[in-house]
């Protein structure tokens, strides 16, 4: 939980989902850690990005990212060359090389996802916005959301037609809160769900959701209509 201080808050959502995470240890001898781990993230225009958990989407369906415009580069790997204390700045990206572009997606708000060397980020800290629904812009973006398994990530249930339509609703109406405050609050404590938010162009990406607490990792608290929609859905798995 201390790269919460260090390389931004993002960080520390990998950490919580290290058992799925797509993290790599590195042995650095330049600094005072001999081990760091990395996630695979990546900063732009203020916003924090990941590659997503899970890094992987239905072989069924292919993906289909239509590159957009360019909207930066990588000035610094971090990989190999900063410490565990280093704060991510504009340019900071774990694995790609420095000079690599950073392009938008087409049909997809850069603040919600972007490329860079074929691989899509998803944002997961952005301090313009206040709300879950401008974190993550679900409305018409939704194929489906998935419920998976917390040991093993596999998808165990889909949401019915009209829970996800119910949750998209519900999720613009959530705010944001410090991540800070809700730790010490221990809102991420307790029951975890995994839910995989599959998105219409094949990109998956995770929301952890802790039952007790009704709060998202994005940093969104759910409402009494959200935690209804995961409870109801939740009791159809058998």
């Amino acid at each position: 939980m201390k790269l919460i201080k260090n390389i931004s808050i993002l960080v520390f959502l990998t950490i919580l989902l290290a058992s799925c995470s797509n993290q790599v240890v590195e042995k650095h001898k330049g600094c005072p850690d001999a081990i760091i781990e990395w996630a695979d993230v990546l900063m732009i225009n203020g916003i924090n990005y990941q590659h997503p958990i899970p890094d992987q989407h239905d072989e069924n369906v292919p993906l289909s990212l239509k590159k957009g415009r360019k909207i930066g580069k990588v000035t610094y790997k971090m990989a190999d060359h900063a410490c565990k204390d280093h704060k991510m700045k504009n340019g900071d990206a774990s694995y790609l090389e420095k000079g690599t572009p950073i392009y938008d997606v087409k049909g997809y708000p850069s603040t919600f996802i972007v490329m860079a060397d074929d691989k899509v980020y998803v944002a997961d800290r952005n301090k313009k916005v206040k709300t879950a629904g401008e974190m993550y812009p679900l409305h018409g973006l939704v194929k489906n959301i998935h419920i998976e398994s917390t040991e093993v990530g596999r998808r165990l249930h889909t949401l019915s037609a009209p829970s996800t339509n119910k949750f998209i609703h519900e999720w613009y109406q959530l705010k944001l809160e410090d991540y800070d405050t809700l730790y010490k609050k221990k809102r991420f404590e307790g029951e975890r769900v995994f839910l995989e938010i599959e998105l219409n162009n094949g990109v998956s990406f995770r929301q952890v959701y802790w039952a007790n607490t009704n709060t998202f990792n994005v940093g969104a608290v759910g409402n009494n209509d959200i935690k209804e929609t995961i409870t109801n859905e939740l009791s159809k798995i058998k």
